[in-house]
């Protein structure tokens, strides 16, 4: 079931399921709290799992041009504010990983641990921010429903297409339904993201940072521009950007044995 609660006059969706310490799960570009639907009901046997919709995702309205880092931390911090949520357990996928360590920033407080799946704390590199704008002037131009479903297959490791056929075109629906003025506003303000590296070096909470070895996103080599003291790293190896589905027994067996060590 999806509550709403009012962030800045827009609509904020999420879901609040399961008892005990919470966890708290970030979606990414395109996607929303449906996502998470198999996988959270994992979590949900031990612990209360809050999954979230971003502003201009899912259920969630959007407020501006332009959805910065910073203000989806904010609808967040909102909803657990609303839920008398202390402290978490925050695991966010792609973008949903940006907006966890802008979190992180802003609201250390509030964090027991976190997880960044399949994301990085390191800012758009010049290439990566004019892929961005290309992507925008395409939506802007008509382009939203073809570019949604091209994401998607891309999320996937070329070797899982044909294994995930119903996973791979449920995500398309949600994409697609992605209204192009959020889709947008994401990708401005993950264009403008800060970068967050030196902030993951020096963490003093314990974090998970989860790979996959076939991720046309996130590539693996970026562990060699970092330096990390407090942060576990596990690598799915069959697993594209979408490990909690690719591998989805492998990711909860992973985020366990780490939620056993921080609780």
């Amino acid at each position: 079931m999806h509550n709403i609660i009012k962030y800045n006059d827009t609509k904020i969706s999420y879901s609040d399921t399961g008892e005990g310490f919470p966890i708290v799960l970030l979606h990414g570009y395109l996607e929303s709290l449906l996502v998470w639907e198999n996988f959270s009901k994992k979590l949900e046997t031990t612990n209360r799992v809050i999954s979230i919709d971003l502003p201009g995702h899912g259920n969630s309205e959007s407020q501006s041009n332009i959805h910065t880092m910073k203000y989806m931390a904010d609808s967040v911090n909102t909803v657990l504010e609303h839920l008398n949520v202390k402290e978490c357990l925050m695991i966010g996928h792609s973008m949903g990983g940006y907006v966890t360590m802008e979190f992180l920033n802003n609201y250390p407080e509030k964090l027991k641990a976190i997880c960044l799946f399949h994301s990085t704390p390191f800012a758009d590199s010049e290439e990566k921010k004019q892929v961005r704008s290309r992507l925008i002037e395409a939506i802007e131009a008509g382009k939203h429903v073809s570019l949604a479903k091209e994401h998607v297959e891309k999320t996937f490791a070329p070797e899982n297409l044909e294994k995930f056929v119903e996973q791979i075109g449920f995500l398309k629906i949600i994409a697609i339904n992605t209204k192009p003025n959020g889709n947008i506003a994401a990708l401005k303000g993950m264009k403008e993201r800060k970068d967050f590296s030196t902030l993951l070096e020096q963490i003093k909470i314990p974090s998970l940072w989860i790979f996959g070895k076939h991720d046309n996103f996130i590539d693996i080599d970026i562990l060699k521009k970092i330096k990390l003291n407090n942060t576990k790293v596990s690598i799915l190896n069959n697993s594209g950007h979408q490990g909690y589905i690719e591998e989805e027994e492998k990711s909860y067996e992973i985020i366990k044995e780490f939620l056993n060590e921080i609780q």
